[in-house]
């Protein structure tokens, strides 16, 4: 029997039925797949050549659950929570996982934003154990060998970065795969996808922030970030790498800066099943709040006006994706584009200028533009006022940039402006969600890209929407995953939008709340993904049902949707088989 080995038994619906688990002693406490901890059973340590290795008395997954939560809540940082999280979750996934699900609100910006910004920022000095793959210059000719021989070979999505765009704070090195690691965290408790199905991979191709080379704990390559050909070529090695190994994997590129992660998204669109959520990810779910407002104010998108305040990835990827929307709604091209204005760090994005590429769709005519006569014209605030923008989205990590003379223009446009202050961490936001509520008398429909606390006005306390792509990708992968389908369509993340919107409440929009709350995250990731999966079948991008089970869709979405719940894995410890 082969040492080190574990297998797990699937249903005909892909679904995990049970383990068989060809390790003994300490290797079955050490795999954090399949440990139980405490909660094995006295036969089980019996066969497995635990007994003696535990202490005597067996604990329920229940018990277990209870003695974390004492312990997590007792710390007294975020970050001191996210270490024993993340400590958790390295010897035991089945209880991390139940953990956080049962307190998703509590625990989502632990695991994730904003607390996982500063993991990435102390990757290295509190660096305790390997999670994922580090590809790196010395490593990356290796890496079929080094992908073909990781532990769980049933990989079904990755996510991968190249660490230079990490949240709001940047260049990383390393330190990035925290990143992946709790994406692929939020892939487990939003859509299912169980632990053992999911790789974080790191492509550190160097680094160009100046503490991390002078620091002398820092693990990663150090020398500056490889930039052109030598970039270029880096990439194309790991794709081919990836394809060869996990042809039927999904990838997801994640932090990937500016121009950086259009360019890779749209050069390997058709080669491998793929995304960025960054840019697609961010588009759905701010058209998602965009609808959800439109129900509010009781308008059409076709009547407002869209500025989107950072032109970056996740800018442009809301513009794309309200662009994708007014044109499913009728209106043509051109005349949807002249709706939609973005603005960088030099003003308005016009055509004159020179221009990274993926900014050229959205660029205005200067000629256009009669209000723009001399450089020092070409503000945020006169934009708004000349433009009659209705929607004010901010993507720029420019704190306090939405100041009250800029929110109160907006109102002088529209009865119920709406304003979506979307940069984090919250130090790097917009503005803050208290001050639009009092600058505009309350009538501004907001929603924050960070978690705020609610807002107090007029003695009515108001829960702020958090326009979050956890209510997004989870469910777009599952219903890649789950339908087959061979590429990743735009039209799949205009169906997430509508799911996603259709979950805000009856009672939110009364109340201006523009997005579900975060214990609906399993219920909207459910719903996502089987919109993605009737989106994939009538495209026609599939071409052998689910790759991952040997239950054929066969085209028809009733069974499709049965095939998605069915494969959705819940956090419940196994029995050995």
């Amino acid at each position: 029997m082969e040492i080190n080995h574990y297998e797990f038994k699937y249903g005909e619906f892909g679904e995990t039925l049970g383990v068989q688990i060809n390790l003994k002693g300490y290797d079955v406490l050490r795999f954090n797949n399949i440990s139980k901890g405490p909660a094995f059973t006295i036969e089980e340590r019996q066969k497995l050549k635990l007994s003696g290795f535990l202490p005597p008395r067996v604990k329920t997954l229940d018990d277990q659950i209870r003695s974390c939560l004492a312990t997590v809540r007792g710390k007294t940082t975020d970050i001191d929570r996210y270490i024993y999280l993340r400590n958790l979750y390295d010897r035991n996934v089945v209880l991390f996982n139940a953990v956080v699900a049962g307190n998703v609100t509590e625990f989502l910006p632990i695991i994730y934003t904003p607390t996982v910004g500063l993991a990435c920022q102390r990757y290295s000095k509190n660096f305790r154990g390997a999670n994922g793959i580090h590809f790196y210059p010395g490593n990356i000719d290796y890496a079929e060998f080094i992908l073909r021989n990781y532990t769980d070979q049933a990989i079904r999505i990755a996510v991968v970065t190249d660490n230079q765009g990490i949240l709001g704070i940047g260049d990383q090195g390393a330190g990035g795969i925290p990143i992946c690691l709790g994406k692929l965290m939020l892939y487990t408790l939003g859509a299912g996808i169980a632990p053992w199905h999911c790789l974080p991979i790191s492509l550190d191709v160097g680094t160009d922030n100046e503490e991390l080379l002078n620091d002398r704990d820092y693990i990663g390559w150090r020398h500056r970030r490889l930039k052109g050909q030598e970039y270029d070529a880096f990439i194309e090695k790991f794709v081919a790498a990836f394809k060869r190994n996990f042809p039927d994997a999904l990838l997801q590129w994640e932090d990937f800066s500016k121009q950086t992660a259009v360019t890779v998204r749209d050069k390997y669109v058709k080669e491998v099943i793929s995304f960025n959520d960054d840019i697609q990810g961010t588009g759905a779910i701010a058209l998602a709040g965009i609808l959800a407002a439109m129900k509010v104010k009781n308008e059409k998108m076709s009547d407002q006006v869209y500025l989107i305040h950072g032109a970056g990835a996740g800018g442009i990827g809301i513009a794309e994706q309200i662009l994708t929307e007014l044109m499913e709604q009728g209106m043509d091209q051109k005349e949807a584009v002249s709706k939609i204005f973005t603005l960088d760090s030099k003003g308005v994005v016009t055509s004159d200028r020179t221009l990274e590429p993926y900014k050229v769709k959205f660029a205005k005519d200067p000629k256009t533009l009669s209000w723009l006569t001399a450089p020092e014209d070409n503000t945020l605030l006169n934009a708004v006022k000349n433009e009659n923008v209705t929607v004010l989205i901010g993507t720029s990590g420019q704190s306090g940039c939405f100041t009250k003379e800029v929110v109160e223009a907006v109102c002088e446009n529209t009865e119920r402006p709406v304003i979506f202050p979307l940069s984090n961490p919250n130090k790097k936001t917009e503005a803050q969600p208290e001050d639009i509520f009092t600058w505009t008398d309350g009538k501004a429909l907001v929603a924050s890209g960070s978690p705020f606390p609610p807002v107090r006005h007029k003695g009515k306390e108001y829960r702020i929407g958090q326009v979050n792509n956890v209510f997004v990708f989870p469910g777009v992968g599952l219903g890649i995953i789950a339908s087959g389908a061979t590429e990743v369509l735009p039209s799949f993340f205009s169906a997430a939008a509508h799911a996603v919107a259709e979950f805000v409440s009856d009672e939110d929009l009364m109340n201006g709340i523009l997005c579900p709350p975060l214990d609906q995250l399993k219920n909207v990731s459910f719903e996502v993904a089987k919109r993605v999966g009737v989106e994939a079948i009538k495209a026609g991008v599939i071409e052998k049902g689910c790759a991952f089970s040997r239950y054929k869709h066969n085209n028809d979405p009733d069974r499709l949707n049965l095939l998605i719940e069915k494969m959705r894995w819940e956090p419940k410890y196994f029995e050995q088989i």
